[in-house]
C-alpha cells in the first residue's frame, strides 16, 4: 500500500509525471522522444509560417534580420508559395505527430490494463481479502481510462510547451524589446494555471470514489434485482443509485466549471498581454510595424494551445487519484512459485497432513491427521463463516498456512512442495459463473485440445447433454443469449464438466453443487469420482446426502477444531478386499 506521504506527493505534478514516466516501456519511451521531435518540427514550421505572413500582410516591410527567405523584394507569388510550403510542412508534421501520439496513447492504455490484470492474477488471495470486487472492476476498466486521459493530456501539454518555447524564441529573435514583458506574462499564466488546483484535486479524488461505488451498485445485477424486489426496496435502491449519480454529476459539472473558469482567466490574461504589447510597441521608439505584426502573429498561434492547457491540467489532476488506485494494486507482491521440483514417488501416493494451522478465521483453525488420497472424496462441513473456504484455499495451494507438517510416500514435504504437487488442480466455487461466450468456449477453456466427442461425454457425465441436445446450436449455445440462457444449476453442471475434462490431481468443489437438488448433487459427485479415479476430491457441502458417498468427513466445530470421520464406502471396501 502507498504511504500517506507518497499519496500527498502524487498530488504534485512533478511526482505524478515521474510516476507516469516510470510506467513507460522502452518502446514507448523511444516513441515519446520521436513524438517530441515531431512536435518540435511542427512548432518550427508553424512559427516560420507565421513570419512568412508578414510580407504578405505588410508588403514592402522587411523584418530586421532580413535574409533571402524574408526578402520583401520578391514577388507576391513567391512569398505566397513560401508561406504555403511552410504551412503544409506544419500541417504534415502535426498530423504525423498526432498519429504517433494516438498509437502511443492506445498502447499505453493496453500496457496499464495488462500489467494490473497480470498482477491481480499473480497476487496472493490474502492480499485481496480487503478489496471489493467493485473496486477491482473499476481498476480494470474505467479507472485505467482516467489515467489514459491524463497521459493524453500530458501529450497536449507537451505540444503546448514546445510550441510556446519555439514561438517565444522566434518572437525574441524578431524584437527583443517587445519580449521584455514575457516573464511577467508567463508568471501570470502560471498563476492562472494553478488557480482552483486544490479544489480540482479534491473533486477528482471524490469522482474516483463515487465511480467505485457505482460499480458496486452494478455488480451481479440480475441476482441483486431479485433480492431488491423480494424486499420491495426498489425505491430505496433507486434513491441510493440516484444519490451516487447526483454526486458524479456534481463532480463532473464542477470539473468542467473549474476548467472554464481557469480558461477564462488565461484568455483574459492573453488579451491583456497582447494589448500591452501594442501599447509597448507604440511607446517604445525603434520598434518597427513589421516586428509588431510578426510578434503578434507568433503569440496569436499560441492562443489555441492556451485554451486547451487548462483542460489538460484538469485531466492530469483527475488522473492522479486513478493512478494511485492503479499503483496500489501494482504494488501487490506476486505469489512466487517454489523453485524445488515436484516430489517424486508413485502418482497415486497419498498426501498425509499431520498438522496444519491457518488464519482466518480469527483464533486460527487446527487440522491434524488428514489424508488426501487419489480417488477418494473428502467432505468438509461446518457452520457458515467457520473457516471452510480458508481451509480449501490452503488445500488448493492458494493460501499459505501458518503451520504445515506433512509427508508423502514416507518423505516429508513443506508447503512449497505441496503447492507444486497440487498445481495441476481444479477449483470451483459457488459464486463463479462462466464468462465465456458459448458452451464450447467454456469447455475448451479448461481443455484446449479436447475433441467434440470428449466435450459431449463430459456434458453427459454431469447431466447436461439432453439440455443441449434440444438447443439448436448444440455446443455453440450462447451462455448469455436470451433464448438459450442456462439456469444456475445448469451453469454449475457446466463448470463441473470443466473439472472432468481437466483431469486434475486435486479438485476442490466449494459448494459448487449448491444449485442442484440433493439427489442430483449426489449423483453428479458420484459420477465425477468414478470418472476421476486418480483425483483427490475435496467437497464443501451442507447436505447429509454427500456424507453417504464420502470416504471421510472433516467437520469444523465451533471450537475451530476439525473432527475427522472415516467412512467405509462401497468403493473403499472394494479397494481393501
Amino acid at each position: 500500500m502507498k504511504t500517506a506521504e507518497s499519496l500527498r506527493a502524487a498530488d504534485r505534478p512533478a511526482a505524478l509525471l515521474r510516476s507516469l514516466a516510470r510506467t513507460l516501456s522502452g518502446v514507448e519511451r523511444v516513441e515519446t522522444v520521436a513524438y517530441v521531435l515531431l512536435s518540435l518540427g511542427a512548432a518550427f514550421a508553424g512559427s516560420l509560417a507565421a513570419l512568412l505572413l508578414v510580407p504578405l500582410v505588410q508588403p514592402g516591410q522587411a523584418l530586421p534580420f532580413g535574409g533571402v527567405l524574408f526578402d520583401p523584394r520578391r514577388s507576391v507569388e513567391l512569398q505566397a508559395t513560401a508561406f504555403v510550403a511552410a504551412t503544409g510542412a506544419f500541417a504534415l508534421l502535426r498530423w504525423q505527430a498526432a498519429r504517433l501520439g494516438a498509437r502511443l496513447v492506445g498502447r499505453y492504455g493496453m500496457h496499464l490494463r495488462r500489467a494490473v490484470h497480470a498482477r491481480l492474477i499473480e497476487a496472493p488471495l490474502s492480499s485481496l481479502a480487503d478489496a471489493t470486487s467493485a473496486e477491482i472492476a473499476n481498476v480494470l476498466t474505467h479507472n485505467v481510462e482516467l489515467i489514459v486521459q491524463g497521459f493524453s493530456a500530458l501529450q497536449q501539454l507537451l505540444i503546448a510547451a514546445v510550441s510556446a518555447a519555439v514561438s517565444l524564441g522566434f518572437a525574441f529573435w524578431v524584437s527583443p524589446p517587445l519580449m521584455l514583458a514575457a516573464p511577467v506574462l508567463m508568471g501570470l499564466g502560471l498563476l492562472a494555471s494553478r488557480a482552483y488546483g486544490r479544489e480540482q484535486s479534491l473533486v477528482a479524488r471524490q469522482y474516483v470514489v463515487d465511480m467505485t461505488r457505482l460499480f458496486w451498485h452494478s455488480e451481479d445485477f440480475p441476482r441483486r434485482l431479485r433480492h431488491v424486489r423480494s424486499f420491495e426496496r426498489e425505491a430505496a435502491e433507486q434513491a441510493s443509485y440516484g444519490d451516487i449519480s447526483e454526486r458524479l454529476c456534481h463532480g463532473y459539472r464542477r470539473q468542467l466549471e473549474l476548467v472554464a473558469s481557469g480558461r477564462l482567466m488565461l484568455e483574459l490574461l492573453a488579451a491583456a498581454g497582447i494589448a500591452a504589447l501594442f501599447v509597448l510597441a507604440h511607446r517604445w521608439h525603434g520598434v518597427e510595424q513589421a516586428e509588431l505584426i510578426a510578434v503578434c502573429l507568433l503569440l496569436g498561434r499560441l492562443l489555441p494551445y492556451l485554451v486547451t492547457t487548462r483542460q489538460s491540467f484538469q485531466q492530469l489532476r483527475s488522473a492522479a487519484p486513478a493512478f494511485e488506485l492503479w499503483q496500489r494494486y501494482m504494488n501487490l507482491e506476486p505469489v512466487h512459485a517454489s523453485a524445488m521440483p515436484s516430489p517424486t514417488g508413485p502418482s497415486g501416493a497419498a498426501a498425509h497432513i499431520e498438522r496444519m494451522r491457518l488464519t482466518p478465521p480469527p483464533g486460527g483453525l487446527e487440522i491434524g491427521g488428514l489424508v488426501l488420497r487419489p480417488g477418494e472424496l473428502t467432505l468438509v462441513c461446518g457452520d457458515s463463516g467457520i473457516g471452510k473456504s480458508s481451509l480449501v484455499d490452503v488445500l488448493a495451494g492458494m493460501m499459505t498456512p501458518e503451520v504445515f507438517v506433512a509427508h508423502r510416500d514416507g518423505r516429508p514435504i513443506d508447503f512449497g512442495a505441496y503447492r507444486e504437487l497440487v498445481r495441476h488442480g481444479a477449483y470451483v466455487s459457488q459464486d463463479v459463473r462462466p464468462w465465456q461466450h458459448s458452451v464450447r468456449e467454456c469447455l475448451r477453456w479448461a481443455a484446449p485440445d479436447a475433441s467434440d466427442a470428449m466435450l459431449r461425454d463430459a456434458l453427459a457425465d454431469v447431466g447436461l447433454d439432453k439440455r443441449l441436445a434440444d438447443a439448436p446450436q448444440g455446443l455453440d449455445t450462447e451462455l448469455c443469449g436470451a433464448s438459450s440462457r442456462l439456469s444456475g444449476g445448469e451453469l454449475q453442471r457446466l463448470l463441473l464438466a470443466q473439472v472432468i475434462l481437466r483431469q486434475p490431481f486435486l479438485a476442490v468443489l466449494d459448494e459448487a453443487t449448491s444449485a442442484l437438488d440433493a439427489a442430483s448433487e449426489t449423483a453428479v459427485l458420484a459420477t465425477i469420482r468414478r470418472r476421476l479415479p486418480q483425483t483427490i476430491l475435496v467437497v464443501v457441502s451442507h447436505r447429509p446426502g454427500v456424507a453417504a458417498i464420502a470416504d471421510r468427513c472433516l467437520t469444523i466445530g465451533n471450537d475451530l477444531v476439525a473432527m475427522r470421520a472415516e467412512h467405509r464406502t462401497a468403493s473403499a471396501r472394494s479397494r481393501t478386499t
